[in-house]
């Protein structure tokens, strides 16, 4: 239970309002550059799709091993504040490198440093966000905190575009820049956030065989999910190759953005009411058919709705997996049990993303998505078979 004191609505405790202005500013800063990079490997260090791929793979996968440790530490130490501080204090301060990068390598070492960063921070900042409020609330819950992320990854293209028009494409000062919202978010949690102490039966003990078999099953879907799952830096190359101009590559990512913010709340509600099953299951459907819908169009203008259609899924998935996870996992091992979910995509990933580049260098985007597209609707399938969850009251 969270500190009376700390609580500041039903759901709306101190906590979540000061940690959703960090993942704000945090992806604000993150989301200034991230629809650049691969134009900027591409174009301007001539990278190769493959290479683009490793790039994102190492950042995403090595990264999330940290994310085991710092859960499972968090745990022991019964600390999440110096974790998340850590975290994201790495995260902002790498970000103005990538104007100084001059080969492909240095974007690689940036990236994986800035995930790094996140590695360390998610694990225990999931965990106090579900203990700072009640179970019956972690789907709108965890929906705030999405939905406030996704402000700031509104925002960032929206930055990006102005400074990119007002530049005239000026890549490196558009990662300069990116800094600043990153530093704003530290002085968020070093003013605001506060450590709440879970309730725990005598001296922590962590064991798999704790681990509740419905959310080792669902672990496996996820994996098979997550196979199909690249980074979305290919859907970016892909819009690139059916000739939207750079400049309005941030404004895409704007619209995609602006539609998973309208609904990460509304979907935490609904898996509130309904269960986290049934939404997630939808989620997953959607990602079947914007991949589709991307494999087969070969129209600028379609682009656009497959976009908003492509934050729906993000809207009912992000949070709502949290949610589940959170669900499944006794309060002492919160920190812990979430490192692994995050490890377990993170390393996922890696083949993920090496599968997408060589498929596309190989046969071409079309049987890249429609592969992964095919693994999404299989994923929805076992879970609604494979995965019992209480109904909800």
């Amino acid at each position: 239970m969270p500190d009376k004191e700390n609580r500041l609505g039903s759901f709306l405790t101190r906590n979540v309002i000061i940690l959703g202005l960090v993942s704000l500013f945090t992806d604000l800063s993150t989301e200034m550059s991230y629809a650049i990079i691969p134009i900027f490997l591409k174009e301007v260090l001539k990278a190769q799709p493959v290479f683009i791929g490793l790039v994102e793979a190492i950042a995403e996968s090595t990264a999330s091993i940290l994310k085991t440790f710092s859960g499972y530490i968090s745990d022991r130490l019964r600390k999440r504040k110096l974790f998340i501080f850590i975290g994201y204090t790495l995260s902002a301060i790498v970000k103005p490198l990538l104007a100084l990068a001059t080969h492909g390598w240095h974007i690689l070492i940036v990236r994986f440093a800035d995930r790094f960063g996140k590695g360390i921070r998610t694990a225990p900042r999931d965990a106090l966000i579900a203990e700072s409020t009640k179970e019956a609330f972690y789907g709108r819950t965890y929906g705030f905190h999405r939905a406030m992320d996704t402000m700031g990854a509104i925002l960032g293209p929206l930055f990006a575009f102005m400074i990119l028009f007002l530049s005239q494409q000026n890549y490196r000062l558009l990662f300069a820049l990116a800094f600043i919202p990153g530093f704003i978010a530290i002085l968020f949690i070093i003013f605001g956030v506060k450590d709440i102490i879970p309730e725990t039966k005598g001296v922590f003990k962590f064991s798999f065989k704790e681990v509740n078999p419905q959310l080792r099953t669902f672990f496996l879907i996820i994996i098979l999910f997550t196979l199909g799952n690249s980074s979305d830096a290919f859907l970016i190359l892909r819009a690139k190759e059916l000739g939207i101009s750079v400049t309005l590559i941030p404004i895409l990512w704007l619209v995609f953005n602006i539609s998973y913010f309208l609904w990460s709340y509304p979907a935490g509600v609904i898996s509130d009411r309904i269960g986290r099953k049934m939404t997630i299951v939808f989620g997953f459907l959607i990602y079947t058919i914007t991949y589709s819908a991307l494999a087969f169009n070969n129209k600028v203008l379609l682009l656009w709705p497959i976009f908003v259609i492509y934050g729906l899924y993000y809207g009912f998935t992000e949070g709502n997996v949290r949610a589940l996870v959170a669900d499944f996992t006794l309060p002492e091992h919160r920190g812990t049990i979430f490192g692994i979910y995050y490890t377990v995509v993170g390393i996922t990933l890696l083949p993920a993303n090496l599968i997408m580049g060589y498929l596309w260098q190989r046969y071409g985007f079309n049987i890249a998505l429609l592969i992964g597209s095919g693994l999404s609707f299989i994923s929805a399938i076992l879970l609604i078979i494979f995965v019992k969850t209480q109904k909800r009251s």
